[in-house]
């Protein structure tokens, strides 16, 4: 996934997902200090802009394009990449020290919570409501949101998107034979599933002869285990709190149907299904083990490589199917934030301005990036770009997120624990519930 710290060495072959930033103006109101500009690395000419991000392909895309910022503008950009491991913590130390080495950081969304209760991320509320400042009507609502939004003021502009889709086997869902076999089964014809009931049942019908309907994320590494299951508790109808209470919403009725409709589909994927996450997924589905991944699409590009699948031509891309209670997509991605420590606040929102615009956009898309531009994603240029690109694009008004508060962890931590239990067969479906309903109501009544 790719905004998450735990996603490191599977980096290397991955296209940048983009959307866009914002431009520059005044007004913000920051929890530290934000001086309006000073020359960085030296004096004259010679001004420097440094954005702190991971150290992984997208980074290196992103300094790509900075090039042609230089060009129009002079100002050098520098994307001081950290590697995964210690990200969270370098910036936290920054955080601490108000240091000024960073103007801007490309931070996973449940910082927020943290960076804007603390004063390290500039309020940009006022300032990308003016249509002068940031095209907020090209952008997905729902990217806007998830990306940057913090107690109803926005910290961000989402920079790297994510979320979660499907692959599937082309051939497999074409055959005739498959085809007659699955309408004489289920009396309905074989193609991609709309809604989960329609999931299942192609899961089940693959799952013969030493192969496997799906591979799906079970993981209790990091966030697999949430990931997965969120949008089934959300189409389900299910929450993780109602009024405030986790009581009574993440172990309510929907939430228990959701728990044990997603673990039950752990019988038709390979052995050892509990323990996959994004890696795993790909994997199964390079080696012809299952008819449908679910995968984040930053990792999809490894399914188009004809050398890393040798599927690659018979393999298609669909949404997340729809429950009961609506169609929901995991989020994933970083937003850009603007450092309340920065010293050359002018320059940076300069480079967000040049980075938000629909040309720069489209650059974005030359180089293998999505984008929630919503009038550059709409372009033929932009679904032809990747195979998966147009199945993205429908995604993104979908995207919801898990949680950006500053108990993120506390929570994640509780639903990782009791899901991977419910998966595993440890515990039923209304007992993991409820045990996470009880240390969420505890981390969060906690002062």
């Amino acid at each position: 996934m790719t905004r998450r710290g735990v996603l490191t060495a599977l980096f290397a072959t991955l296209p940048l997902l983009t959307l866009t930033g914002c431009p520059s103006g005044g007004g913000e109101k920051t929890g530290g200090e934000a001086p309006t500009n000073t020359t960085a690395g030296g004096g004259g000419g010679d001004k420097k802009l440094v954005i702190a991000w991971a150290k992984w392909d997208p980074a290196d895309k992103l300094q790509k394009l900075t090039e042609d910022f230089t060009k129009e503008t002079g100002i050098k950009v520098e994307v001081n990449q950290i590697p995964w491991s210690d990200f969270e913590t370098k910036i936290n130390a920054a955080w601490t020290g108000k240091s000024p080495e960073f103007d801007m950081v490309v931070g996973d969304s449940q910082w927020l919570g943290n960076a804007a209760t603390g004063g390290h991320y500039v309020d940009l509320t006022e300032w990308t409501g003016d249509a002068a400042n940031f095209p907020k009507a090209d952008n997905e609502e729902a990217a806007l949101k998830n990306y940057g939004e913090y107690d109803g003021k926005l910290y961000a502009i989402p920079c790297m998107a994510d979320a979660i889709g499907f692959a599937y086997r082309k051939d497999l869902f074409e055959d005739a034979k498959n085809k007659e076999a699955f309408k004489a089964k289920f009396g309905k014809e074989l193609a991609v599933p709309e809604t989960w009931e329609d999931f299942a049942k192609i899961a089940e019908f693959f799952t013969k002869d030493g192969k496997f309907g799906c591979a799906l994320f079970y993981s209790k590494e990091y966030d697999g285990a949430t990931m997965g299951f969120d949008p089934i508790l959300w189409s389900f109808g299910g929450a993780y709190t109602k009024d405030g209470k986790a009581t009574g919403a993440i172990n309510g009725p929907e939430a228990v149907k959701a728990l044990e409709f997603y673990a039950g589909l752990k019988k038709f994927c390979p052995k050892g299904g509990e323990n996959f996450y994004f890696s795993e997924c790909n994997t199964a589905f390079q080696e012809g083990t299952v008819a449908m991944a679910e995968n984040w699409f930053a990792f999809m590009p490894a399914l188009v490589d004809k050398a890393k699948n040798k599927f690659a031509d018979q393999t298609g891309y669909f949404m997340m199917p729809k429950g009961p209670a609506g169609q929901f997509v995991s989020l994933g991605g970083q937003g850009l934030s603007l450092s309340s420590y920065s010293k050359n606040t002018d320059d940076a929102k300069k480079f967000m301005a040049w980075f938000s615009k629909e040309e720069n956009q489209k650059k974005w898309v030359a180089l293998g990036g999505l984008t929630a531009n919503k009038k550059v994603s709409a372009t033929d240029e932009f679904k032809k770009a990747n195979p998966y690109n147009e199945t993205f694009a429908k995604s993104v008004p979908f995207l919801k997120d898990f949680d950006n508060s500053p108990k993120y962890s506390e929570l994640l931590k509780a639903c990782q624990e009791e899901l991977f239990a419910a998966y595993s067969g440890a515990k039923p479906a209304k007992d993991a519930l409820d045990e996470i309903a009880k240390k969420h109501d505890e981390v969060l009544s906690a002062k």
